[in-house]
């Protein structure tokens, strides 16, 4: 059924698509600016995560991995103000529409519940995992957790994740970059079930 097979296929087209570009980009002057606000919307909207772009820009220059880490610390842990806000002033009317359109909105009480048992270990656990971080920041605007906890908490967890990233493709970089480009598609579909089961796991969490 070649029209099921393109379906399929597609994600993987364009994260080939993507990681050509960056690859290709990631020596401009730009890139460190579209790292930067790649990461800021993530925390707050947008789907894709900033390691779509850190770890193309980092394999293609990895003396720069740690400009590249701490850029897209920063832009994540900015970001997760601009959620903070949205959920703590904007809820009813921005932070709705966000969270229904990823259909998690049933989970906006749970992740409430989990802020009232610890706060920092969810924030630190959804900025170190796959788990969206936007729904996150999101709630901890409308649950009115401590913005210092939450700031805390994103620096440790987001750092942690983003420098291990970076850290792990300096040290084995050259061997990391002819495995993505062989298996280029099994890394494709393993990255797609990541942000699949990110969902899943504060869908399930209990």
């Amino acid at each position: 059924m070649p029209l099921l097979r393109d379906i399929l296929q597609a994600p993987g087209k364009f994260l080939r698509y993507l990681y050509s570009w960056t690859m290709h980009w990631a020596k401009t002057p730009q890139a460190p600016h579209a790292l930067f606000w790649i990461a800021f919307i993530e925390s707050s909207f947008f789907l894709i995560p900033p390691d779509v772009l850190l770890i193309p820009m980092v394999a293609s220059a990895r003396k720069k991995w740690l400009r590249f880490a701490t850029i897209c610390t920063a832009g994540s842990v900015l970001g997760a103000l601009l959620g903070y806000f949205i959920g703590w002033s904007l809820y009813e009317t921005i932070g709705k529409v966000i969270v229904s359109a990823y259909h998690l909105q049933p989970m906006m009480d749970l992740v409430g519940r989990k802020y009232a048992e610890n706060a920092f270990l969810t924030v630190f656990t959804a900025a170190f995992t796959p788990i969206p971080y936007k729904v996150i920041t999101i709630a901890a605007g409308l649950f009115r957790i401590s913005i210092l906890t939450l700031i805390a908490a994103s620096i440790v967890g987001r750092a942690g994740r983003f420098f291990l990233v970076a850290g792990t493709l300096r040290i084995f970089g050259e061997q990391i970059e002819k495995t993505l480009e062989k298996y280029f598609d099994i890394f494709s579909i393993i990255f797609i079930l990541l942000l699949i089961g990110g969902f899943l796991a504060l869908k399930y969490l209990r």
